[in-house]
């Protein structure tokens, strides 16, 4: 709970990772697919009714919070019957929000849910017009006050992180009228998001292609995602080169949506007298700017191991010429690692032992108990997500399974954000159950990174080993160094717009494709990359949830070096760990990470994930030599 003021956005705490989205049932429908595989959103409500009739029972209740208006900071009592009330309408919010957002994912061609979703946030933002007062109004006292009346009332004390943190970020709360129309303003600057969301996953035309055997197919967001990952690289040339020139066809069309959201995030950071946005955007969770700097410098001077990783991707696909579109390519002949979803449940559940009996039942409850949807329908929302929101139920995970082994990791990758909100959820009050983005991805990387090692522990058959190792060092260019990319280039184009140089689809190519050359050594003919790549901005939904993409990359070193200290089998490294998951908002996210053995601070998380990198890539060519004699 950063500010008392409700946003119906901020109630869907889903964690998206664009991830491959396609599957063996080739596009059945929902009726199709047997139900152990979909999600059983009667948890939340037991039909639309029901939802109507518990936004029917809450809304009377949003007109309450006047009769707090001026009696805040009176008694501790008064206090707490505020922020009790506050709570109260938000886990309810947040209940209605993730079945209305959830099931609107299942197909996002449904308007019913879509018209259900603008409900609420059309509700919610006008009862964050009239909660205004409660922030202005509590920080009308001094903080002595506020610890005064926590130490009379004692109920107060679940409050007592985030009414700290409001005063921390006193000199950036408004006056009462200027956040009413801060909160109205929410009904506007969602909208680039919202227009992106429907363009991109229901209304963008596929372009038809004939592929080398003959098969004409259209291209959507999970055509893609198949066919880049195909052997065959005339495939991969044909698929890439419709993709990405039907995404030129839109380019002024994404680049006003993308500008959309700039000026959004230019808006609330001027609004609230921030330097910058980016500063706006980490300062509420007390994460320093530095370490966004940091991360981009380190990743920068880390370059070079990337680089040599393109050279052993070229080398083990035989290629004179690398290029971007071979990025996803298989590297090994005749290796078609494929698992059948009920197999990548039990490697996972082998693979998660190391975090106890607990964690591993709750991991198997949640498959068994339909937590989770499985495979990809027509209009269903692309990649995976966890959804932790539901505080007095379960999260949910959304899937789109095609039986690949990247599908494998990413079932591991969502459970760990199951797991951390389910742990918060149980652990913590509501008020600090919720933990901050720069923490949630400790989680699910910690989890790959026990697969990874579970896996190779099992293999003994070279060009299979190579193949996995060859993945694994693909989750580092995918999320260290390509999110990182991602985050030079969200980082620059707020600086271009924040110096007053308007953006255009145009613009926003000719940055991405100056960074994408300089990470792939396009000068130094380590990869060609095709103009057309420059286009890839307007694929990346993350850009539009506020300097997010980052913290993949940081998360990503921090749970390298966590996961290594569980995996010695240290009983006080996984009790440490196990305090993470369950520590949820009750500490600001660095110091959580501090509390678990990293310091975000340092550059140590960095060495330490290059030299793994660099581990890996040492095994890899040792196998490479011994085959090529």
């Amino acid at each position: 709970m950063k500010h008392f003021t409700l946003n119906a956005k901020a109630f869907l705490l889903a964690i998206i990772v664009m991830l491959a989205s396609t599957n063996s049932y080739g596009q059945k429908t929902r009726v199709e697919i047997p139900a152990n595989y979909k999600w059983n959103l009667a948890d939340l409500f037991s039909s639309d009714d029901a939802w109507r009739a518990a936004l029917n029972e809450l809304s009377p209740k949003l007109d309450q919070v006047e009769k707090f208006k001026g009696t805040l900071t009176q008694s501790g009592q008064n206090l707490l019957k505020a922020l009790q009330y506050n709570s109260e309408i938000s886990k309810a919010a947040s209940k209605l929000y993730i079945y209305a957002g959830m099931n609107s994912d299942l197909d996002t061609r449904n308007m019913k849910y879509t018209g259900m979703k603008l409900e609420l946030q059309q509700l919610f933002s006008n009862f964050g017009a009239k909660a205004a007062f409660i922030e202005p109004e509590i920080l009308t006292a001094d903080w002595a006050t506020i610890e005064g009346f926590i130490q009379k009332e004692p109920k107060l004390e679940v409050y007592r992180m985030n009414l700290q943190n409001m005063f921390r970020t006193k000199k950036h709360t408004l006056s009462e009228p200027e956040e009413r129309i801060m909160a109205l303003a929410g009904m506007v600057s969602s909208v680039p998001h919202s227009v992106y969301g429907t363009f991109s996953d229901a209304e963008m035309p596929k372009p038809e292609v004939t592929l080398s055997n003959g098969e004409k197919i259209k291209i959507g967001s999970s055509e893609y995602s198949q066919y880049r990952a195909s052997a065959n690289r005339k495939d991969r040339e044909i698929v890439f080169k419709a993709y990405w020139d039907n995404f030129a066809r839109f380019r002024a069309s994404y680049g006003e949506m993308l500008y959309g959201k700039v000026k959004a995030d230019m808006f609330r950071s001027k609004s609230r007298h921030y330097d910058s946005s980016l500063e706006a955007a980490l300062y509420p969770s007390n994460i320093p700017v530095g370490i966004y700097h940091s991360l981009v410098d380190n990743v920068n001077k880390s370059l070079p191991a990337f680089h040599r990783y393109l050279k052993i991707k070229k080398r083990m696909l035989g290629v004179d010429t690398l290029k971007y579109l071979d990025l996803y390519a298989p590297v090994v002949k005749n290796i078609d690692l494929k698992y059948s979803y009920e197999d990548a449940t039990k490697i996972v559940l082998e693979a998660l032992k190391p975090m106890g009996n607990e964690y591993v039942a709750t991991v198997k409850k949640a498959i068994d108990e339909r937590w989770i949807d499985v495979f990809p329908t027509p209009g269903k929302q692309s990649g995976a997500y966890s959804n932790g929101a539901d505080y007095d139920g379960h999260p949910y995970i959304l899937l789109n399974y095609n039986n690949l082994y990247n599908d494998v990791s990413t079932l591991a990758h969502e459970l760990g954000h199951t797991m951390q909100s389910y742990f918060s959820n149980k652990t913590q009050p509501y008020p600090i159950a919720g933990y901050e983005t720069f923490v949630a991805e400790v989680a699910s990387t910690f989890n790959e990174v026990l697969l990874f090692n579970y896996i190779i522990g099992t293999i003994k058959d070279d060009d299979v080993k190579l193949s996995i190792l060859m993945n694994w060092l693909d989750n580092f260019k995918g999320t260290l160094f390509r999110q990182t990319q991602f985050a030079e280039f969200e980082l620059k184009i707020h600086e271009e717009a924040e110096a007053g140089k308007p953006l255009t689809g145009d613009t926003f190519s000719k940055i991405y494709k100056d960074i994408v050359d300089k990470y792939y050594g396009v000068d130094q003919g380590i990869c060609k990359v095709d103009d057309n790549i420059s286009m890839e901005w307007a694929y990346i939904p993350h850009f539009y949830r506020n300097f997010y993409v980052f913290q993949y990359s940081t998360s990503f070193t921090a749970s390298i070096s966590l996961a290594e200290k569980v995996m010695t089998g240290d009983p006080k490294a996984l009790k440490s760990y196990m305090e993470f998951l369950s520590a949820g908002g009750s500490d600001y996210p660095v110091e959580l990470l501090k509390k678990a053995g990293v310091d975000m601070n340092s550059t140590e998380p960095f060495e330490k994930t290059t030299a793994s990198m660099n581990k890996v890539m040492d095994e890899i060519e040792k196998i490479l030599d011994k085959k090529k004699k």
